[in-house]
């Protein structure tokens, strides 16, 4: 009886991974690396422009804040003027000095303590950009700065309106009386408050927003 000499192939010890497999594990990697690597880089990244544009409208603030206070003190100092004005037929003589009024005089004292506050801010502002730091060291010296541009908003805001009072009365006079517009014949020292008070306007709105910036940084 003769044997059959065919012998059954061995079996491959190499198997072919499943097509289905490799294209779902390959999506899945592809996922992964998205998701550790791409995300946290686009949040770095804004938040990195978050910071050169909150950093670059700070300066900016600080110095225009800075600006609209030594012009408002400037232009507040510099106002004074002789002249004459009729009352009851009688000439009589006026000289008008902003240090007559206990308002204008609070005027110049709070732009003068806003002044000094934005160039301290501005300096120390300055100093860390070019340190390429964030401009507060702590959440607490963002608090302490975010109070500091409140209260002095308020007050720029409190003396502006106090100096208003003062200057709308020389202009419009006492009604019922014979008390004159002291503003026809002093113009020039009229306009010279009128602009102080107007700047000591633009600079409050200035430190609100400046306060909003704070808070926006807070929030991030």
């Amino acid at each position: 009886m003769m044997k059959n000499d065919l012998k059954t192939p061995p079996e491959t010890a190499v198997q072919l991974p499943d097509q289905t497999t490799t294209t779902a594990t390959t999506k899945t990697n592809a996922g992964a690396e998205s998701g550790t690597i791409t995300g946290p880089l686009v949040s770095l990244t804004s938040a990195r422009k978050f910071s050169r544009n909150y950093d670059a409208m700070h300066i900016v603030l600080r110095f225009v804040s800075l600006s609209a206070s030594l012009i408002s003190v400037a232009v507040m100092t510099t106002a004074e003027e002789k002249s004459t004005v009729s009352i009851y037929g009688f000439d009589l003589s006026l000289n008008s000095k902003w240090s007559f009024s206990g308002s204008f005089q609070y005027l110049v004292g709070v732009s003068a303590v806003v002044a000094v506050h934005s160039l301290l801010q501005l300096m120390m502002t300055l100093s860390r950009t070019l340190r390429k730091a964030s401009i507060f060291s702590t959440r607490n010296h963002a608090w302490i700065v975010f109070a500091s541009d409140q209260v002095f908003a308020y007050a720029m805001m409190s003396a502006g309106s106090a100096a208003t009072g003062v200057t709308n009365l020389n202009r419009t006079g006492i009604k019922h009386s014979s008390l004159p517009n002291f503003c026809k014949p002093l113009h020039s020292f009229c306009d010279r408050v009128g602009v102080s008070i107007a700047f000591a306007f633009f600079n409050c709105f200035l430190l609100a927003i400046s306060a909003v910036l704070d808070v926006l940084w807070l929030a991030n």
